[in-house]
């Protein structure tokens, strides 16, 4: 990879992992808690467009296609989090099995709780 003037060896090669490294700023395998920010917070607004759908227009958006479309929401969400952290951690000596399994359980946890006592 040729890297931009100032990074890697003077020569025209390419750079060491530490080059880029320098370069971008920090490491994608560094990021699993921002990414499991990022699911949840993505899960969170999913429940907000579901509810204003129970809440503020209950005659256009019943109630079982809200939670249909919550649970089917969540489950696409939750495959694309753990895609996303295991692409990431790919050729690392990382493991982030632990952080996204409580997070995807809670999350699942959390879908069918709001499932069976919201909106009912």
């Amino acid at each position: 990879m040729t890297l931009p003037k100032g990074f890697g060896s003077a020569g025209g090669g390419g750079g060491t992992s530490a080059d880029v490294e320098r370069m971008i700023g920090r490491r994608v395998e560094n990021m699993t808690g921002m990414i499991t920010l990022s699911y949840l917070a993505a899960w969170l607004a999913t429940f907000g467009g579901t509810a204003a759908g129970y809440f503020y227009y209950p005659w256009a958006y019943p109630t079982p296609s809200g939670h249909y479309a919550f649970i089917v929401l969540t489950i696409v969400e939750a495959i694309g989090y753990i895609f996303c952290v295991k692409v990431m951690e790919e050729g690392t000596r990382k493991n982030s099995n632990g952080i996204v399994a409580a997070t995807i359980a809670g999350t699942a946890v959390g879908t069918v709780l709001i499932s069976l006592y919201v909106g009912n």
